[in-house]
């Protein structure tokens, strides 16, 4: 989905696939059929923005075959979808049984991940839209925060400025600018804005900049005005946004058995309890554990906040609630004002198929029913900070003359 913001900008609203698993190309493509034009249709628009995660294997082939991304990009466009970003954040396996830890690897100290996010560059640049300004790729905050030593950050700063030098010479190859945003992410080396701040702010941010996830940010429990304010004066763009909340338990010792519900073996679940914000160490453990698990063990204090990315428009039952007014205060800091403060949004619920079991889609079609339902959440948040009608969709595209029905 396409909206207007009052300066001109044009914000492009889509989802997330990584909530899917698909890891070779047939069926990223069959994924498409299941999912993403039963999006679009429950919500009624012509073009629909897809934020793709592709395993590095297939952004491999595809890089290497230009055949191959023109057929990508006419599966997209008969199916009336759209991509300007991408996501380059899990690696491969994303939707194992198992992911934890395995997500933050390969890291920027590793040549896998400068050739991935280089790959997914060049495979963005021939599956933009005509009239997109740019794409853009999120991507880890260099790594977890250990092991972490001088040697490994010179390495990672080396790999960025490569990046930044790769990206200008797909820009130059295709006539198409594509940044990278690197994504706080509580327990990474960089969980905070203050801590991007710290990391970032002397890298080429023509072309590498922040992707700012609503959870994250709220599970560092900073104040988005402020944050974006910081980034702001740091220089430091902010590329992409991804639009998620979290569970907060104001009370986690009387919600124990309503946060033991959310505990499940796939994905890292990392608490911060309120008092992390004021803590010289985000991942300090008199407040912080790394999964929820290892929380409700230690008991941490306070309120806490949990990086389990929750429906936007179906927050966890009492006394649990979701960071859904974060959502909005950022949200108003970014697009309220005169100036866009960002161009790409992404829908991020990845982790519905690992939701308690009453809360979990039951088949494809809830799982449409279900983002499609978030994506009209995050566009009615955002036509009431006055984004209107972008027109939606962009040409309509050959799909009634392929064959593949409207």
């Amino acid at each position: 989905m396409r909206l207007r913001h009052a300066d001109g900008t044009t914000v492009h609203l889509g989802y997330c696939t990584n909530v899917h698993p698909a890891e070779d190309l047939p069926g990223v493509v069959a994924q498409l059929d299941t999912y993403a034009v039963a999006v679009r249709r429950a919500l009624g628009v012509d073009r629909l923005g897809l934020g793709l995660w592709l395993a590095a294997p297939v952004a491999a082939a595809l890089a290497a075959d230009p055949a191959a991304r023109r057929r990508l990009g006419h599966e997209l466009t008969v199916r009336g979808l759209e991509v300007v970003t991408l996501n380059g954040f899990p690696y491969a396996a994303f939707q194992a049984p198992v992911v934890k830890g395995a997500v933050y690897h390969p890291d920027w100290t590793t040549p896998q991940r400068s050739a991935y996010t280089l790959d997914l560059a060049r495979v963005l640049a021939d599956l933009l839209p005509d009239d997109a300004v740019r794409g853009s790729i999120s991507t880890l905050p260099l790594a977890w925060r250990t092991p972490w030593d001088a040697g490994r950050a010179a390495t990672a700063r080396r790999r960025l400025d490569a990046l930044a030098e790769g990206l200008a010479a797909v820009q130059r190859d295709t006539g198409r600018m594509i940044r990278a945003g690197f994504e706080p992410e509580p327990g990474c080396l960089v969980e905070s804005t203050g801590q991007a701040r710290e990391v970032f702010s002397d890298m080429d941010t023509d072309r590498l900049g922040i992707c700012l996830d609503l959870a994250h940010l709220a599970c560092a429990w900073e104040r988005p005005a402020d944050a974006l304010a910081g980034l702001r004066a740091a220089g430091l763009p902010v590329v992409k946004v991804q639009v998620s909340a979290a569970i907060e338990a104001p009370d986690p010792a009387g919600a124990s058995e309503a946060l033991r519900r959310f505990v499940e073996p796939r994905f890292l679940h990392q608490t911060r309890a309120a008092g992390v914000c004021g803590a010289a160490d985000p991942a300090d453990p008199a407040y912080a554990a790394d999964d929820l698990d290892a929380a409700l063990d230690a008991r941490l204090p306070g309120a806490w906040r949990v990086h389990y990315h929750v429906p936007l428009h179906a927050p966890p039952e009492p006394p649990l609630r979701s960071t859904v007014p974060v959502l909005r205060e950022a949200l108003a800091a970014l697009y309220a004002g005169p100036v866009a403060g960002c161009d790409h949004l992404d829908v991020e619920t990845y982790t519905w198929g690992v939701l308690p079991e009453a809360r979990r889609p039951r088949g494809d079609a809830e799982l449409a029913a279900g983002i499609a339902a978030e994506l009209a959440f995050a566009r009615d948040e955002l036509t009431a900070l006055g984004l209107a009608d972008g027109g939606g969709v962009g040409a309509p595209g050959p799909r009634a003359a392929e064959g593949v029905p409207s």
